[in-house]
């Protein structure tokens, strides 16, 4: 596997984590109610939902990292002659 393929399949991975998070911060309004219905977590509810935040945006923000450098490869390699 050659720069370029690997580059292309580590923004291929970046986009689908982003829509993983992005999916997650939809999801958490709808799932949320479900939750509290459970009795043993009920005192639990706020760090539940810090949670499911704190994982959304950290896959958001991963892909995002991994969406811009592999882009950024691929432009400077597209770029140069060979």
């Amino acid at each position: 596997m050659n720069d370029n393929s690997k580059a292309m399949l580590q923004l291929i991975w970046g986009l689908l984590l982003v829509m993983a998070g992005v999916g997650l911060l939809f999801r958490i309004p709808l799932v949320m109610p479900q939750i509290r219905q459970i009795e043993s977590f009920s005192g639990a509810i706020p760090f539940i939902y810090f949670c499911m935040y704190f994982m959304a945006v950290f896959l958001v923000a991963g892909g995002g990292r991994k969406v811009y450098l592999s882009g950024r490869k691929l432009k400077s390699d597209g770029s140069t002659p060979k």
